[in-house]
């Protein structure tokens, strides 16, 4: 909790908002007390081009480091809070309402701002705005006997509800990927036997009979010749076409399977608490 003493340094040295990253937020501003207990309860930031602009921050659990004070939460949060106009001196109990379910505080009346670091004087009289109204007159609301009423904010009726979170599951269907077919030449050796013939010499000696001995005197008795034969022989060639031999085609099928899907969701518990506290003979939800 900030004290009197550490009040009167951040009134005096003019310093700055940190938040709890150790970011600079802004400016202080103001500090609002709690008109219940006195306690400082926010501080405004001076943010925005030339710090025209003040935004609310909580002083519960913040520390006062030299002439800053930081506080446990971050500086985007800070920047997006709603934004008060307080030009009478004083939060209404809607605006205090806003800011304690921003912060997701617990509620309390704020009375006037403590100091101003635009006035003229830096003298405070610390205990200045520690006689504010009850919480009932602050909120504006009047309290009925036995309806019970709102102990962490604002007032609403004589009732909670309870809330819990329902799991709804679809589909939706997205690109898995992709398929394509693609062509491309393999060559490969291919073996055939194929019978080949040729021609071999030879010589066939015959003894002179009555038959043939005409044949051997026709050419003279002692002469001088040739005799020739062609011989052939069978040489393997080859030869290619192409031939169409099946069609290939690119389709898809569609195949439905089962898969679980398992996420957290939240609900709301509602419990009874109180030493004399009595109830309708109905057990507690779960």
């Amino acid at each position: 909790m900030i004290s009197t003493t550490q009040l009167d340094a951040l009134l005096a040295g003019g310093g700055d908002v940190v938040d709890q990253d150790g970011k600079k937020i802004g400016g202080i501003g103001q500090v609002y007390l709690d008109d219940q207990g006195g306690q400082p309860a926010w501080v405004t930031v001076k943010t925005g081009l030339f710090g025209t602009g003040e935004s609310f921050a909580p002083l519960a659990d913040a520390t006062v480091h030299g002439d800053d004070v930081h506080v446990p939460v971050t500086k985007a949060m800070v920047k997006d809070a709603p934004h008060s106009d307080d030009s009478d001196g004083h939060l209404s109990p809607d605006q205090e309402a806003d800011l304690f379910r921003y912060y997701h505080l617990d509620g309390g009346g704020v009375e006037a701002p403590l100091f101003d670091q635009d006035a003229d004087t830096n003298a405070v009289d610390l205990d200045a705005g520690t006689s504010g109204t009850s919480a009932d007159s602050v909120t504006g609301t009047e309290t009925v006997a036995g309806a019970g009423h709102d102990t962490s904010g604002p007032d609403t009726d004589d009732a909670m509800t309870r809330s819990e979170e329902r799991l709804h599951v679809g589909t939706e269907t997205t690109e898995a990927g992709r398929a394509r077919l693609r062509k491309y030449v393999v060559s490969e050796q291919v073996t055939r036997t194929v019978p080949v013939s040729h021609d071999e010499v030879r010589v066939t000696r015959e003894p002179i009979t009555d038959e043939n001995v005409g044949d051997a005197l026709s050419g003279g008795e002692l002469t001088e010749e040739e005799h020739e034969v062609t011989l052939t022989a069978d040489h393997v060639v080859t030869d290619k076409e192409t031939v169409p031999v099946e069609r290939v085609r690119l389709g898809t099928e569609t195949v439905t399977e089962r898969q679980q899907v398992t996420e957290d969701v939240a609900h709301e518990e509602i419990e009874l608490d109180g030493d004399d506290a009595t109830t309708d003979g109905t057990a507690p939800r779960r």
